[in-house]
């Protein structure tokens, strides 16, 4: 890792570590295997969305060219997001893009993409079916990013209608994460779920 890069990072590192305001947002950040070009990042849901209660897991990566170039960012818990692939944790944010600027932190990083559960953007979607769903229907939209942070980011169970319909799912014999996508995908349509796994 080129010094410049090293030096910066490890800086910033400490701020996040260190500071009251970031823990008092829930989120934290550790070093994979003692290396700084690896970080492990954890993002509490924010209160009055559907994430809240969610703990949810980034993969942090910091390339030599640090702080000129943003580091590579993506989530590594299922979340159920406009701008967040639901397939591989892909972001769709524009810090982590073209609007990267040297004088961003790892700090900003972190509580950007926490402001980005609460403020999502479906016009510049990163999963197009989630963002269709934010936009046409945003009842179920709600209720199924909440499902998906009870799922996979350890969020309260509030909901026992949908887990019903994934265990007649499981019980027709279909995988439960699969069946969790498709019966999201299809707004909870158990037969139309179904189909979508069949076909």
């Amino acid at each position: 890792m080129a010094n410049i890069a090293e030096q910066r990072i490890k800086r910033e590192f400490k701020e996040v570590v260190r500071s009251d305001e970031v823990a008092a947002c829930n989120i934290k950040v550790e070093l994979v295997n003692d290396n700084f070009t690896e970080l492990r990042g954890e993002i509490g849901g924010p209160p009055d969305t559907a994430y809240e209660g969610g703990k949810f897991k980034l993969e942090i990566n910091i390339p030599e060219t640090y702080p000129f170039n943003p580091p590579q960012v993506k989530f590594v818990t299922k979340i159920w997001h406009p701008n967040i692939s639901s397939v591989t944790g892909a972001i769709c944010l524009d810090i982590l893009k073209d609007q990267w600027a040297a004088a961003m932190t790892l700090r900003t990083v972190l509580l950007s993409l926490q402001a980005l559960l609460a403020a999502a953007e479906p016009d510049d979607p990163q999963d197009a079916v989630v963002a269709q769903q934010y936009k046409e229907n945003n009842a179920i939209f709600q209720r199924t990013a909440r499902h998906w942070t009870t799922a996979y980011a350890g969020g309260p169970n509030t909901d026992t209608e949908l887990e019903e319909k994934i265990t007649s799912m499981k019980n027709m014999g279909f995988d439960e994460h699969k069946a969790r996508v498709a019966l999201s995908t299809k707004d909870w349509d158990v037969t139309r779920a179904a189909e979508y796994l069949i076909s």
